[in-house]
């Protein structure tokens, strides 16, 4: 358990057996139910969870809601991005006059993760300051390098998460901002010791895990399911006539193309890791265009000619990326800066930083050469590269050759 105020009483903890996610009606809607230790993972199953942000704004909001109402509570229901509820069975509570802590465990369903069953807390103290103040405690890692869209020194809680927790916090807070503020402060205790079986050491979090989550629902990731839904989307838009798609290595990158395209949503395909399989497939099934939508990570080893590229098959050489960068006639210093950057992303931050933006041409200009080539000319490439923020850093288009 994470350290707490050292007047608090003992922990309320709630003798709950194991469940998967169940359905309860909440105003005629019925959501599903989460936080009770959940059910062993199958080893090929499609069973979605749900991530730790999204349990940590449950237990933020549950704490929050405790330390105001003084009184313990069985469950509480969040809101997450996409509009969805769930519910979540707390497991433990602990109250005091200024202070409170609520705990759930993870169920990532049957997603390979290792915070899978993993107990999430969080605790809700009041300040004298104004405002809600989050905060990582034990087993939530520190940003110690950049590139990672969090600020070095900061907790390792990416911005979707952090923004549902003090969303939620703020909604259940009531008179508890009146005259002060809280400090929320999440911890996993187990979260330096699963860490180690993580790439987050490489990536520069240390101390722990991060808080992630963009949608708060875990997709548990089969590379044949993955890979037979890619194909069937194609399937799908070509049997409704549609020769013209949009493929996305993501959810962000297939929103900021859509925003360009404005395709039938059956033109979507979420591609994801599987970029030569998908493209191939295209070709067979009679696809003529596909706007290629993708960020700096990924096109940095399509570009290499990688294309499986999830993060365990391959990572991002930055060498590659600094090559890229003498070729755009960058300074010397950001060429080295590149080489020595912790993610693609930094490499990113510090090309723009240095305005080169022929980096990013370049990077765009070999990724459709490279899925052109792949194809053998069979389709017509049209390559956009994206920031994180949506912003088109690049294009490039390579016509179909003549059949």
């Amino acid at each position: 358990m994470p350290s707490l105020p050292s007047t608090c009483c003992s922990p309320w903890r709630k003798k709950q057996p194991m469940v998967e996610h169940r359905l309860l009606n909440l105003d005629n809607e019925a959501i599903p139910v989460t936080g009770a230790p959940p059910p062993p993972r199958q080893r090929h199953g499609m069973r979605t969870g749900f991530t730790t942000g999204a349990c940590a704004t449950a237990t933020a909001m549950a704490a929050t809601i405790t330390l105001r109402d003084q009184h313990p509570l069985d469950s509480v229901v969040i809101t997450l991005p996409t509009g969805q509820h769930v519910r979540f069975l707390l497991q433990e509570l602990t109250v005091r006059e200024t202070s409170a802590s609520a705990m759930v465990f993870k169920d990532g369903g049957d997603d390979p993760d290792v915070t899978h069953g993993a107990a999430i807390y969080a605790s809700v103290a009041r300040c004298p300051e104004q405002g809600i103040f989050l905060r990582g405690g034990t087993g939530v890692g520190t940003v110690t390098r950049p590139g990672l869209g969090l600020a070095v020194g900061e907790s390792a809680i990416n911005p979707v998460p952090r923004r549902m927790i003090i969303e939620h916090v703020q909604q259940a807070a009531g008179p508890l901002l009146e005259d002060g503020g809280l400090i929320v402060t999440i911890a996993i205790p187990e979260g330096e010791r699963l860490a180690a079986k993580t790439l987050n050491g490489r990536l520069g979090i240390v101390g722990g895990l991060s808080i992630l989550g963009t949608t708060g629902i875990v997709q548990p990731f089969s590379t044949a399911a993955w890979r037979a839904s890619v194909k069937q989307s194609i399937d799908v838009a070509v049997a409704n006539g549609i020769t013209e798609v949009l493929m996305s290595t993501g959810g962000r990158s297939e929103h900021y193309g859509q925003e360009i395209f404005h395709l039938d949503d059956m033109a979507l395909i979420e591609m994801g890791e599987f970029t030569g399989e998908a493209l191939r497939h295209a070709v067979m099934r009679g696809i003529r265009i596909v706007h290629m939508c993708g960020m700096v990570g990924k096109y940095a080893k399509i570009a290499q000619g990688h294309f499986m590229t999830h993060v365990a098959g391959n990572q991002v050489d930055l060498p590659f990326l600094a090559t890229l960068a003498e070729g755009a006639a960058a300074p010397p210093s950001v060429v080295e800066a590149i080489r020595s950057a912790n993610t693609a992303r930094h490499a990113q931050e510090l090309a723009l930083a240095a305005h080169c933006t022929r980096f990013f041409i370049l990077l765009c200009e070999q990724t459709c050469r490279r899925c052109w080539e792949h194809v053998n000319g069979a389709l017509t490439i049209d390559a956009l590269l994206f920031d994180f923020t949506g912003q088109l850093l690049a294009r490039s288009r390579r016509e179909a050759s003549p059949r």
